[in-house]
């Protein structure tokens, strides 16, 4: 196979898969950090049963790790700022390391709710930070990096609940023991193989990320990052407990099967739509297919076929959304792009880390099919909210939106890339 692909121009260039060695160390950590998101859906079940805890409570691990995820955005480029890029992504491979084997030590419910909070704070700062190392360092410029780190995104999510149902078989706890083995490689594969990353020349105030918020654009695409991520982890958090699947193993084939179509569509598929289609009419058209998908769920949740089925087709929706909503925020955010990533991840991760809990709490209260109704609602919401920045949507899928100009904290690009261009989303 070539290292190389040909512009349409005719002039060749790297593969985004021919990288440095430190480009391939923070890609692996990566791997493994997006493994995390869905490791614990295989053993949700054997969970509650072996730590007598009810479905709420299980949920629990959802949200301490992403709400605390959420809250620690605000403080990554702080953070990373200061002690510069690769000390960021260490502490944060350490921090995880740490919580995630404390994780697995741990006998009771909360203990591991705990630990998986201070497991949130690591991926915030290592999340927070990969991509930008990732840019910084890559061969291939910024589309050939990105690339990467989709793939990158997509192996861990198809793998992880693969890894957790394989692990989750022999014990619960050996999910986390093995995040925290994986990650302790990844740490020493950084350590070794990332360069020393020079300190940026602007120290990130702690204010920027919350201020940011009064910046319409950014705004209204973080409240329907919300909306979105309120459904997805609906969906990823409750529909376990609806599959009548006991075994790990089998659970973590459907998931498998689930995180496969969201690295597909999230690579390739989402890419093509939206050169076809554009970025507000392929996100409205996903949202209302993701929208009936769930309303499936919620009238069929005895039928654990169906469940299944709606689960995995899901993944197409999920992959599309993940791409073209990150995207739509970054391309008409009229502030840095690591001021907007880190608000964008504070308000959507909330939704995120709040929606598995509510989810469980609301089937005690009344019957499963109220949380996925409820999604259903949010994704329609989505869309009607999305539509308040259609037309800015429409200037950036033409070019016609300037970016600020990038810090070195960021160095994902150096140049404005649509020069004499105006940049929409003022503050109100």
């Amino acid at each position: 196979m070539s290292s190389h692909a040909t512009t349409t121009d005719g002039e060749r260039r790297p593969s985004p898969f021919t990288q440095p060695r430190a480009v391939w160390a923070v890609a692996f950590a990566c791997v493994v950090s997006f493994m995390g998101i869905g490791l614990v859906d295989p053993i949700l079940k054997t969970l509650a049963g072996q730590l007598n805890a009810t479905p709420a409570q299980v949920e629990l691990l959802f949200t301490s790790y992403l709400v605390v995820t959420a809250v620690a955005m605000l403080i990554t480029g702080w953070v990373s700022s200061r002690i510069g890029a690769k000390w960021t992504l260490i502490a944060g491979l350490v921090l995880i390391v740490v919580f995630a084997a404390l994780a697995g030590s741990t006998g009771s419910i909360a203990g591991i709710v705990g630990f998986r909070a201070g497991w949130g704070l690591g991926n915030a700062l290592f999340i927070a930070t990969s991509l930008a190392v990732i840019v910084a360092s890559a061969s291939g410029g910024f589309a050939g990096a990105i690339v990467l780190y989709e793939s990158a995104l997509g192996i861990g999510i198809a793998l992880g609940p693969l890894i957790g149902g394989l692990l989750g078989n022999i014990s619960w706890r050996g999910p986390f023991f093995g995040v925290s083995v994986l990650m302790a490689i990844a740490l020493v594969a950084t350590i070794f193989f990332l360069p020393k990353t020079p300190r940026p020349a602007r120290r990130q105030r702690l204010s920027e990320p919350l201020a940011a918020l009064k910046y319409r654009s950014l705004r209204i695409t973080s409240i329907v990052g919300l909306l979105y991520n309120w459904a997805f982890f609906t969906l990823l958090g409750y529909s376990p407990f609806l599959m009548g699947i006991d075994s790990p193993i089998q659970l973590g084939l459907v998931f498998c099967g689930w995180g496969l179509l969201v690295a597909v569509f999230a690579v390739w598929g989402a890419p093509w739509l939206q050169r076809r289609f554009g970025t507000p009419r392929t996100l409205y058209v996903n949202f209302v297919l993701m929208a009936i998908d769930l309303a499936v769920i919620a009238i069929f949740y005895t039928n654990p076929i169906v469940v299944i089925v709606c689960v995995i087709v899901a993944g197409a929706f999920i992959g599309i959304n993940n791409t073209l909503v990150t995207t739509a925020v970054m391309s008409i955010a009229p502030v840095e792009r690591p001021v907007a990533s880190a608000t964008y991840g504070f308000v959507r991760f909330i939704g995120g880390g709040l929606a598995p809990f509510v989810a469980g709490l609301l089937v005690a209260a009344f019957n499963p099919m109220v949380p996925f109704l409820l999604g259903t609602a949010t994704l329609l919401a989505a869309a009607i909210v999305l539509s308040r920045v259609h037309q800015a949507l429409r200037a950036a899928d033409r070019g016609e939106i300037a970016q600020p100009a990038e810090t070195p904290l960021d160095r994902i690009e150096n140049a404005n890339p649509f020069p004499g261009a105006t940049a929409i989303g003022n503050a109100d």
